[in-house]
């Protein structure tokens, strides 16, 4: 029996959530024929505000069960309010027709912690060698030579000369608009970028 201080942390996540899915009208559709209404808001307001996000972490951050979370999501696939794409062992969600493939790609390695930092360690410092980015992220070399691998199978990184980001642009304000959903090394970078405008999508 859950403790009523889980169930209430529970619902206040899913109303946070639920405010920013509910600007959706097709939200409705999905959750006509469910009593806890608020759900599928939530997680049309999650993924909206942590795009790329996978299975488990929507189910986990919004403390919900495995079979409610895959039923919703279903739900509002099928209802064109999200969309979804394969990444590894991975099925990331996106706000439906908001994000390029490109940057669809980009939202899933931002998602992974050694890609994210490595991509970070590039923005600050585009001609860090191999050796810096591993003394930076205290890791070895041989993983940041694998890291570099899946960045550049992604079409994310180019080794022609050196380390260089594909499009930096649009990895810097990815980073900057979602900051707050990626961790501390993003939020550190975003506020070094002020200048940057916000974020609106793939226009």
């Amino acid at each position: 029996m859950k403790r009523p201080d889980v169930d209430q942390s529970k619902r206040a996540t899913l109303r946070r959530f639920a405010a920013l899915g509910a600007a959706s009208p097709l939200v409705g559709l999905a959750s006509a024929d469910n009593s806890d209404s608020d759900t599928p808001e939530a997680i049309a307001g999650y993924i909206s505000a942590t795009p790329g996000a996978h299975f488990s972490k929507v189910r986990d951050d919004l403390q919900l069960g495995t079979g409610e979370t895959q039923h919703h999501l279903d739900d509002l696939e099928s209802a064109g309010v999200i969309e979804s794409r394969r990444d590894g062992d991975y099925r990331r969600f996106f706000p439906a027709d908001q994000f390029s493939e490109f940057e669809q790609t980009v939202l899933g390695q931002l998602r992974r912690e050694t890609p994210r930092r490595m991509m970070i360690a590039l923005l600050d410092d585009p001609s860090a060698s191999a050796g810096a980015i591993a003394d930076r992220l205290d890791v070895s070399r041989p993983a940041v030579s694998n890291c570099a691998n899946t960045l550049e199978s992604a079409g994310l990184l180019s080794r022609a000369d050196g380390y260089s980001l594909v499009d930096p642009e649009t990895v810097l304000l990815l980073l900057v608009r979602y900051a707050d959903s990626f961790g501390e090394d993003a939020a550190t970078l975003a506020a070094t970028a002020p200048s940057l405008v916000e974020y609106t999508g793939g226009e």
